[in-house]
């Protein structure tokens, strides 16, 4: 567990939180430029030794009054916005820099004994590094450089992964390439990752925990389906509003062309997915996407109706509202008129049918 309490107060900018982070998976710290989340990440790493502050990873202290942990003692890997990789030297040598830092650690160092142990092969491999490691940093692409620093990052045998908006300075492609990458390894990493960013898009694909900041502070923090369905921060999203499930391809039907996903609450059908069963994989369900009715509807184009409780209801401007809904443990919202939800008398606690006209794949 990653422990933060931070007072900091600056010309025109403070900070002021207190939040426990999870000991695994994902955590993202999501929010508008300026909201104070690079500031954040930078204390977890020791880079702002001025702040006010108390960090402690896994009953650790690395800052506290009287105490701060120097940087590079500290077990953590960090990636930042531009790779900063050293130009001096070439990609191989820059990631066994890495390497030497972590075996050259003192015997006993903090968080030693949880650290990341992947090697350089291993490394090379998954990132498909293998092309560039005679190359110099100043002939590498964003996307490459990118992989090189995440790479390096690894090696150094962190016990918390540090990734501050890894992928904004990319193209979309590199972007798109960047980020399957980091889908494949974020599943399998036995250490917690911390990803800072501003992107809907990379927060849904890749985080577990999320952590919403807003002017220094945090507005709302918890599993990502959760908050990303809860209604008063899915109705700032407008028409973009979406519930995340995460599921599983459970079978295909060559047959139809389909692909049964389950998730935990039932199954979705949707149009074949070229991958192979046991995926697992997140889906989006856009609000907009969902309609309601009181009686299941026999003699229907739509493949995927789901019994459903209203848990609550958010306007949402002249003539619309947002309703959320419940199958069973899973979350999902509906975009209907404020005519539909007189006609259908809906208040929280009303059992419906959520019918579900389209689901995109994330990633």
């Amino acid at each position: 567990m990653l422990e933060c309490r931070i007072q900091l107060a600056r010309p025109g900018f403070s900070m002021t939180l207190d939040t426990r982070l999870p000991d695994s998976g994902v955590t993202a710290i999501y929010g508008p430029s300026g909201c104070g989340k690079t500031t954040w990440l930078r204390i977890i790493a020791g880079l702002e030794p001025g702040a006010d502050a108390c960090i402690r990873f896994r009953g650790d202290i690395w800052q506290d009054k009287g105490m701060f942990l120097k940087p590079h003692l500290r077990p953590i890997g960090y990636v930042f916005q531009d790779a900063a990789l050293f130009p001096h030297l070439s990609v191989r040598d820059n990631l066994l820099y890495a390497l030497r830092r972590r075996r050259c650690r003192p015997t006993g160092e903090v968080g030693s004994k949880t650290a990341c142990a992947m090697g350089l092969d291993e490394v090379v491999e998954r990132l498909k590094l293998a092309p560039l490691l005679k190359r110099q940093p100043a002939t590498l692409s964003g996307g490459e450089a990118q992989r090189v620093a995440i790479g390096r990052a690894l090696l150094s045998g962190p016990a918390l992964l540090l990734m501050d908006e890894p992928l904004s300075a990319l193209d979309t492609v590199a972007r798109e390439d960047i980020l399957q990458l980091l889908e494949e390894l974020c599943q399998t990493l036995s250490i917690p990752v911390v990803y800072v960013s501003h992107a809907r898009e990379e927060v849904a694909r890749l985080a577990d925990h999320l952590v919403l900041m807003k002017r220094g502070g945090i507005r709302a923090e918890g599993p990502l389906t959760d908050l990303f369905a809860r209604l008063d921060i899915a109705r700032e999203q407008g028409a973009g509003a979406a519930a995340v499930i995460p599921a599983m391809i459970e079978a295909h039907d060559d047959a139809w062309h389909l692909t049964r996903l389950s998730f935990a609450d039932g199954t979705f059908l949707l149009p074949r997915i070229a991958r192979p069963v046991g995926t697992r994989l997140r889906l989006q369900v856009l609000a907009r996407d969902v309609s309601l009715t009181l009686e299941r509807q026999a003699r229907t184009s739509i493949l995927n109706i789901f019994p459903a409780v209203v848990t609550g209801i958010e306007e949402t401007g002249p003539g619309g509202v947002l309703v959320g809904l419940k199958v069973g443990s899973t979350a999902l919202l509906s975009a209907i008129t404020q005519r539909s939800l007189q006609h259908l008398g809906l208040a929280p606690g009303k059992r419906v049918f959520a019918q579900v006209k389209a689901v995109a794949l994330l990633g």
